[in-house]
This record gives C-alpha cells, sequence and structure tokens, in this order.
C-alpha cells in the first residue's frame, strides 16, 4: 500500500483499527460519529435553524436561512456542520424539502440521518479502499477521493431511506423529502442531489463581477432520463389541465401522488414506479475566483431567477 495521505486521518485510522480488533464496523463506527455530533454542537459547530456560523480560527462562513410561506407549515430543514467528523478542513451542509403531509417530520429525519450515515460509510469506504491491494492514492488523489465519497453518498442515501422505511411513528408511505448536501474538503467540493432543490456557485470573472455556475440538476420527471426511468417502471408523467408545464409523476392506475420531483427520500406509495432516492453526485475543485455557494429549496429558486439571488447576496456581503 502506498503512503497514507493527509486524507487518511485520524477519522479513518481508528476506524481500521477497531475493524481488525473485533470487526464491529457498525457498531464503532455509529458511537464514534455520535460523539462527534454531540461533541459538535456543545461546541456551536452545528447549526440547524437561521443564523450564521463562523469559528474561531476558521476561514469558513456560513449562513442559513428558513421562514414558513403561505402553504402553512414550514416543511424545510437545513443543517450546517462546521469541522464535520472532526476534521478541520471539512463542512458539511444541507437543506431538506419535505413534502405530503408528514414531510416535516420526514425532513427532520433525513436531516438527522444524512450527516451520522454518511460520515460512517465515509469511513467505512475509506478504510476498505486502502486495504485494496491495488490503491495508491498518490497515482489519483482526485479520482480516488471523488471515487470515495460518490460511494460513500450511494450508500448513506440508501441506508437513510431503508431506515425511513422502517420507522414506525412516521407515515413515509405518501410524504417524504428531498435531500441537497455538499461536503467541503480542503479545497473540493463533494454536491449529493435527491430531488429538485438547486446548488449555486458565485464565482468571479476576469473584470470582477460574479457569474452564477448550477452545481446541480432538477431532478424533475419529464427529464429525458428520469422519464425513461419511470415509464420503465410502469409510473407515468404528464401534467393536470390547471398545470400546465408543471410535469408530475403519477402512479399506474391512479392519479396520485403526483409528485413534482423525481428523486425523494419515503414516497413508498411510488418507490416502485420510478421513483428512486440515488443521488447525483458531483466533485468540483474550488479556484480563488470562487466566491460561495447557495443552497436553496425550489420554492426559492422558482420565485427568484439565479442571478438575482446572487446580486442580492453580493450587495449584502459589503455591509
Amino acid at each position: 500500500m502506498g503512503r497514507i495521505s493527509s486524507m487518511l486521518n485520524g477519522f479513518a485510522r481508528s476506524f481500521l483499527l477497531k475493524r481488525r480488533k473485533n470487526g464491529d464496523e457498525d457498531l464503532s463506527g455509529r458511537k464514534a460519529v455520535e460523539t462527534m455530533a454531540k461533541e459538535a454542537k456543545k461546541n456551536d459547530m452545528i447549526l440547524r435553524s437561521s443564523g450564521v456560523i463562523n469559528v474561531d480560527g476558521s476561514k469558513n462562513f456560513a449562513s442559513v436561512c428558513s421562514k414558513r410561506g403561505e402553504k402553512g407549515v414550514n416543511q424545510d430543514c437545513l443543517l450546517v456542520w462546521e469541522e464535520f467528523g472532526c476534521q478541520e478542513d471539512m463542512m458539511f451542509c444541507g437543506v431538506f424539502d419535505g413534502h405530503g403531509q408528514w414531510g416535516h417530520y420526514v425532513s427532520k429525519m433525513v436531516r438527522e440521518s444524512m450527516p451520522s450515515s454518511l460520515l460512517c460509510n465515509w469511513q467505512e469506504t475509506l478504510a476498505e479502499a486502502t486495504l485494496a491491494p491495488d490503491f495508491d492514492i498518490q497515482s489519483d488523489k482526485k479520482l480516488q477521493r471523488s471515487n470515495i465519497w460518490q460511494q460513500s453518498y450511494i450508500k448513506a442515501c440508501a441506508a437513510v431511506d431503508q431506515e425511513l422505511e422502517n420507522h414506525r411513528k412516521i407515515d413515509t408511505f405518501n410524504s417524504g423529502t428531498t435531500a441537497l448536501t455538499i461536503v467541503r474538503q480542503g479545497d473540493n467540493i463533494f454536491v449529493a442531489n435527491v430531488g429538485d432543490s438547486r446548488a449555486v456557485l458565485a464565482t468571479s470573472t476576469d473584470d470582477g463581477n460574479l457569474v452564477a455556475v448550477q452545481l446541480t440538476l432538477d431532478f424533475k420527471p419529464n427529464l429525458p432520463q428520469e422519464t425513461e426511468r419511470i415509464i420503465e417502471s410502469k409510473g407515468r408523467v404528464f401534467c393536470m389541465k390547471d398545470e400546465p408545464g408543471m410535469y408530475r409523476l403519477w402512479l399506474p392506475d391512479e392519479d396520485s401522488p403526483g409528485l413534482a420531483m423525481s428523486r425523494a427520500f419515503g414516497d413508498y406509495c411510488i418507490k416502485d414506479y420510478g421513483l428512486v432516492s440515488v443521488p447525483e453526485v458531483t466533485h468540483r475543485h474550488l479556484t480563488s475566483r470562487d466566491q460561495f455557494v447557495v443552497l436553496a429549496s425550489d420554492g426559492v429558486c422558482i420565485h427568484i431567477y439565479t442571478e438575482i439571488l446572487l446580486r442580492s447576496l453580493e450587495y449584502h456581503q459589503h455591509f
């Protein structure tokens, strides 16, 4: 095995040692993550409601805002975790947009489960990668790191969705949530998107102006690759007469549930008919031109054009 880089830090080494001693990866990993979360909360490194987080000595700054709209209960949840997994160069951010009668409970549960599940799976995937005979992280650090995060996210989302299905106190048959999360690790960001929330990067041009770079796809049922999967699964995609242009996902023989997204956690009434909770995971290396990233639910993106949103944020940065 090649020399382990800084990515294989104390978090993964601890996992490897425990694994060799007793083989109980899941238990030891879960306990370690729970301890980390408690310490982070105690040290004001986790933010779950509107406010800001700026840990002393950190170059990161995060602001969170959530406001109830006209529909009733606010089903959006947000989370920022500075020094994610006790790593000084890591930060986790997430937006979770619930829907359905129990949507606000589902989004909160996914918000609480996702970081822990992701850390456990990242720890396990990283450890397994370093044990592989052909592992040489020095050969292509970026590719290795990206692959590890992608595998970790895919495993974590599957685990969270399974946990939701088995939950006895929350009705997830007709309710669900989207999840858009980002892990920043040094000068790299890894974006995982399940649903139709949006991540936008503000980057500067040669003349100093900000331009928007959309980092995610809005996973709507009418996207060609999404429609193809839904149709193959016997689901249906169409617009209601009073909602022209609003494509929704429907059961084969019922005009229900009419989801406006093609990927989500929960919503088990239609999981067999094309809805999936598989994330699209992308990687971007940050440069000095990149200023900040905005994560927003579809409700924000529908009513505020991306460029206008960036102009507003740029204006308020100076005050």
